[in-house]
């Protein structure tokens, strides 16, 4: 992994200043670096270690168990697929495995351009509309395998370069 910039450096520090006197300040730092850099890369984690006086492996064990936090950088459009039970047995994996099948990716990849995430979600809370793909945000219900193609063909054309 590439150093951190001096900028990236200075921001880090920016944001453990702000949440610093939280009683709990460690979930809400690392929240905001994720909001900040789209990922929490381990250089960060160290320099929050450092000034929280919080052993890196605690800091990697809050990162690794929560599925919000990520290690690695997520592409411009972070395809949710919702796998829970209700959005399951109304045929998400095939969902799923389409647009692992057209990106070329599995699920906790990224594609080499930048563009495209894939998350593999355990419940959105979302039902009723199963099966359920979020993207970005937006929530795409009843989804099916045949509106897949069109769906990234759209983000394609919003997208461009990352």
């Amino acid at each position: 992994m590439a150093k951190l910039s001096s900028t990236a450096v200075k921001r880090v520090d920016e944001i453990i200043a702000e949440y610093k006197d939280e009683p709990t300040p460690l979930m809400m730092i690392l929240s905001a670096v994720q909001k900040e850099f789209g990922y929490i890369p381990f250089e960060v984690q160290e320099i929050i270690s450092e000034k929280l006086d919080i052993p890196v492996a605690e800091i990697y064990g809050v990162v690794t168990f929560y599925s919000f936090f990520s290690l690695k950088p997520k592409g411009k459009f972070v395809i949710g697929v919702c796998l829970g039970t209700a959005c399951y047995v109304k045929g998400a994996q095939q969902v799923c495995d389409k647009f692992s099948e057209i990106l070329g990716i599995k699920p906790g990849e990224t594609t080499g351009d930048g563009l495209f995430t894939i998350d593999a979600l355990r419940c959105i809370g979302a039902c009723g509309i199963a099966p359920a793909v979020s993207i970005n945000g937006k929530v795409y219900p009843k989804m099916t395998v045949n509106q897949v193609q069109t769906i990234i063909n759209e983000y394609r054309a919003l997208g461009g370069a990352k």
